[in-house]
């Protein structure tokens, strides 16, 4: 998009100007924005700088003319100018304040990701060869994040980063087991029904460790044997539960019905609804969300945002109705990992969600004036912007693409502090 230098003295309202300054230097919420009063040229004025970038395109008037006389301040309009300032720049240093304790959690939250992370790698590890040692473990692991779930009344769902060297079981594991207390807990579920549910959610895919890679991580169409042999997972999964007698039992149906369905097209046994486990209903609606955001193959894969509205409008009468509204509820209406345009047609990309305010997440924001590392993360809640809409990652400009860094592998967690 095209700007022209223009000198400070042409400002008048309706032009869409970008500041040449850094976001922390100026008391707006933004760095470029259209200007709505005399008061927002004033405060621009009393910058001191001698020139705005203008954006004809998004303006909707014309620059003054360069020899339009500059109209005097009264004292009692300069007082009440510099008022308005001192109070935008309170606002401003409050919302730096805020977005520092913001990054200092996130910080916090990924090392808690990256800490269970190890631990569930470490778990799956010993599966086979010590199942009472695994199954002891995971649930060490899964008591820990249930309490820290529990302790707070407002828990948000953040974006990770990816982890390196990834295996797909690990990620979908803690992510279905993450979703999956989230919305038990929102369900208004006792701590121990919780605990049942993130480990069974561990464990419902561990059964895939005795089918062969070739067939997991298949990308093009399975065949029948292929696809009857991968079915067996959840036989397996109860399978390896049953190696310790220490498994919950509360837990064990997640395992083996993760994959039914309410309608009775699902398997290993076309249970219909009144047959099939409340808490293996909940995990299975996470689940089929996980999946379409990390289908086999890569280029099948849905943005989250397109994956919760693919559930709604199609699977209705194969997951459980309440559970899917908690979803929706819980992953927001823009799920983290969104990238959206807002309506001031700037690019972002949606890093979490809180449940008591879904069309206001926080959404990283594309600056090219200001490092990737520095960018500003605005909490929708505290603008007058929205959402527009959702955009597929692929189609984004390259420069793009690499500033917000959408990830391909979208992982979640949870911080209890927000």
């Amino acid at each position: 998009m095209a700007s022209i230098k223009l000198s400070v003295e042409r400002l008048t309202e309706g032009l869409y100007i970008k500041l040449p300054l850094q976001w922390t230097d100026h008391p707006f919420l933004l760095n470029h924005f259209k200007i709505k009063d005399h008061q927002q040229i004033r405060l621009i004025k009393n910058l001191g700088v001698k020139f705005v970038y203008l954006i004809p395109e998004k303006s909707d008037t014309k620059p003054l003319d360069p020899e339009t006389p500059v109209e005097a301040l009264t004292e009692h309009e300069s007082q009440f100018l510099d008022k308005q300032a001192e109070k935008l720049w309170q606002e401003k240093q409050g919302r730096i304040s805020r977005l520092k304790n913001y990054k200092r959690r996130l910080q916090r939250c990924e090392k808690n990701f990256n800490r269970s992370m190890a631990q569930l790698r470490s778990i799956i590890g010993k599966i086979k060869s010590r199942p009472l040692t695994a199954i002891n473990e995971a649930e060490s692991l899964v008591e820990d994040m249930v309490d820290a779930l529990m302790e707070s009344d407002n828990v948000a769902l953040h974006l990770m980063n990816d982890a390196k060297d990834s295996e797909d079981i690990y990620f979908h594991s803690l992510n279905v087991a993450i979703m999956s207390m989230m919305l038990a807990k929102s369900n208004g579920m006792p701590a121990s029904d919780i605990k049942a549910i993130a480990l069974g959610a561990l464990f419902h895919d561990m059964g895939k460790l005795k089918v062969p890679t070739a067939i997991t991580r298949k990308t093009t169409p399975l065949t029948e044997p292929e696809e009857n042999y991968l079915k067996l997972h959840t036989r397996y999964s109860l399978d390896l539960a049953n190696l310790a007698e220490s498994f919950p039992q509360a837990a064990k149906p997640i395992l083996s019905q993760h994959h039914e369905l309410l309608d009775g097209s699902g398997y290993p046994k076309q249970l219909t609804a009144d047959k099939i486990d409340l808490k293996a209903q909940l995990v299975s609606v996470v689940n089929a969300y996980d999946n379409l955001c990390h289908p086999q193959d890569p280029a099948k894969a849905r943005i989250p945002y397109s994956a919760l509205s693919y559930l709604f409008k199609n699977k209705k009468a194969q997951y459980n109705s309440d559970y899917m509204a908690l979803l929706i509820r819980l992953m927001g209406v823009y799920p983290p990992g969104s990238v959206v345009q807002l309506s001031n047609q700037q690019l972002g990309l949606v890093i979490s969600v809180n449940s008591e305010s879904l069309l206001f997440p926080n959404v990283l924001l594309y600056d090219p004036s200001v490092p990737s590392n520095e960018a500003p993360i605005l909490d929708l809640e505290e603008s007058d912007l929205r959402i527009e809409q959702a955009i597929a990652p692929h189609k984004l400009p390259e420069k793009v693409y690499t500033y917000l860094n959408p990830r391909i592998r979208i992982s979640y967690y949870f911080d209890p502090d927000d």
